[in-house]
């Protein structure tokens, strides 16, 4: 019976703990949420930036205002979480001020040449003496000791060196932006609890 009794004792105990916790994980109205599913859940929407009506959603207005978008007189707007990285808002030291809201940075790069480090083009060549008569897709040789080139009265049409012997760094192609990722779903709180300001 004493057995009993405890099994009892801490499932009550265990039943109150969890309906505690259930009372805290109720989200504050206009909470981000990152979620692993394909949707979300009701009572929710993406964070995609849609608008809203002030109307139909008076308490979460209350708190974002138009710093996602909207005209403030009859809509709003939900933050754009889409392909981006949420950024703390605040400056710290050596970093730039971000005001809630801000956006910005960008996927792709092309740097300029000032911002590429110092560098050397390799150029092959051969030790070899030349074994071709046209330069077209072969290597520098060293210098033969029979004459190279012959004189004659009706010479072939020259082909100018092409632009692209020795390629320009980086080239030109904006390059990748982004840190390795896994794509998750921002969601937004319609409901729950009014976070009070401290």
């Amino acid at each position: 019976m004493h057995r009993r009794a405890a099994l009892v004792a801490c499932t009550l105990a265990l039943a109150a703990l969890l309906r505690a916790g259930a009372a805290r994980a109720e989200p504050h109205i206009g909470e981000l949420r990152l979620l692993p599913y394909g949707y979300c859940p009701n009572g929710w929407l993406e964070a995609n930036g849609a608008l809203l009506a002030i109307s139909e959603h008076e308490a979460l207005f209350t708190l974002y205002g138009t710093t996602f978008g909207g005209d403030g007189e009859t809509s709003f707007a939900l933050p754009d979480l889409r392909g981006r990285v949420p950024l703390a808002r605040g400056t710290g030291g050596g970093l730039t001020p971000r005001a809630l809201g801000d956006s910005g940075g960008d996927e792709e790069v092309t740097l300029a040449l000032a911002q590429l480090p110092a560098h050397a083009h390799a150029a092959g060549a051969s030790g070899e003496s030349p074994n071709a008569t046209s330069p077209a897709g072969t290597l520098a040789a060293r210098k033969s000791r029979t004459p190279n080139y012959r004189i004659t009265l009706d010479p072939p049409a020259v082909t100018p060196r092409a632009a692209d012997a020795a390629g320009p760094a980086g080239g030109g192609a904006p390059a990748p932006n982004l840190p390795p990722y896994t794509v998750l779903r921002w969601c937004v709180s319609l409901f729950g609890i009014y976070p009070q300001s401290p």
